[in-house]
């Protein structure tokens, strides 16, 4: 199931359409390795993929048994996702919609037990999603950080964290954050690539 919505930029959409018409991260259907190494610790339940891209977390999710809405921009990366999805048998809402503008405006209502981003940098979109995230529920974050190194992702600094950026982005979420992991560093990829990220797991407590 595909929904669509009228806040799309056409010049963003079209960027990303290129690239997953022409192919871009066709090989990358394994879930991000941080997800699955958390998954079991997870709540169950209502899952929100923001950014999916073609799906690969959210698919994974869905084989848990998990209710899944996964949200992208490109309607290509959700047909492929969708295709993908229907080939294992597992039920997806796949929702196209643009982010950058508002994002508070046009994601989905919640709340969610879990909200995962991935290599996704938008800097005005952690709150949003707190809101829709459920007491006990649970936000797993990636991001690609600074770094050095010779790694793969974004080259412009704007699409790459500071040092310590994305923890302090969370823990200013407020006082009812329980950051349960946080990481920074050069990690291998299961395709073999190295990656500069930061990674966080933060739970939902109940003040409010």
């Amino acid at each position: 199931m595909t929904e669509n919505h009228p806040a799309i930029t056409e010049t963003e959409r079209e960027r990303w359409e290129r690239r997953y018409r022409e192919g871009a991260y066709a090989e990358r259907t394994h879930p991000t390795a941080f997800l699955a190494e958390w998954e079991p610790r997870l709540p169950r339940g209502r899952a929100l993929d923001v950014a999916c891209g073609a799906g690969r977390n959210a698919l994974f999710l869905a084989s848990t048994g998990r209710r899944v809405d996964a949200l992208d921009i490109s309607p290509t990366a959700l047909a492929r996702g969708r295709a993908a999805a229907a080939s294992r048998g597992l039920e997806i809402r796949w929702i196209e919609a643009d982010l950058d503008p508002d994002p508070d405006a046009v994601l989905p209502e919640g709340p969610y037990d879990l909200i995962v981003v991935v290599r996704y940098v938008h800097r005005g979109i952690l709150a949003p999603l707190w809101k829709r995230l459920a007491p006990g529920g649970a936000l797993l974050c990636e991001q690609h950080v600074d770094s050095t190194q010779e790694v793969v992702g974004p080259r412009h600094a704007d699409f790459r964290m500071r040092p310590n950026e994305l923890l302090r982005a969370v823990l200013a979420l407020g006082p009812d954050v329980e950051v349960r992991d946080y990481r920074e560093g050069v990690v291998l990829d299961p395709d073999g690539r190295r990656a500069a990220l930061a990674q966080i797991v933060s739970f939902r407590g109940d003040k409010r």
